[in-house]
């Protein structure tokens, strides 16, 4: 199967890659790309200028704007919102809209918002409704509005607290941006 592209969807890119889902009333712009082995839920608007990686699930009420690039491995949440201008206008458009970066493996719960401008780290975790307004480091738990800095997390979806530890009281450490645990 290359892929599958629900007849409601008014789908404009030919730059998907195989076994990737698109279901109903879904509207994808003519420029984006969308990697393999994607799930892209119902009602969800991908602009022009998006990169998004491969295994990537963004579900249901989304929209993901000019100027975001979402990597591999990535969870998007129902009603995730994104922002790409941070003086918006009515009928002024900025001359280039702000970057946003979702890291491999990044996750964001449902009902966030992520500012423009922004880079979420590799396996972070952002929990339910919060509003991020700053970049979030890779391998951590953020939640809150503001969102702040609550914990850390493994690649493996462990959470440990801010003093790095799990809930046994085993410790953690980082070594090549990765978290290791004490022996």
């Amino acid at each position: 199967m290359k892929n599958n592209i629900h007849p409601l969807a008014d789908v404009q890119t030919e730059n998907i890659g195989e076994n990737t889902m698109i279901w109903q009333f879904c509207v994808i712009l003519q420029n984006a790309e969308i990697g393999k082995n994607c799930n892209i839920n119902c009602n969800v608007f991908i602009e022009n200028d998006v990169k998004i990686g491969d295994n990537v699930t963004i579900k249901s009420g989304v929209q993901v704007w000019d100027g975001i690039t979402i990597e591999n491995n990535v969870f998007i949440g129902p009603n995730v919102t994104f922002t790409n201008d941070l003086i918006p206008r009515s009928k002024q458009y900025p001359v280039e809209f702000s970057k946003t970066l979702i890291k491999d493996g990044a996750s964001i719960g449902a009902n966030s918002t992520i500012i423009a401008g922004n880079t979420i780290g590799e396996n972070a975790l952002i929990g339910a409704g919060s509003v991020v307004t700053k970049n979030v480091p890779a391998n951590t738990l953020w939640y809150g509005n503001p969102a702040k800095q609550k914990g850390y997390i493994t690649k493996n979806g462990l959470i440990l607290n801010l003093e790095m530890k799990d809930e046994l009281g085993n410790e953690y450490y980082f070594e090549n941006s990765q978290l290791i645990k004490r022996t």
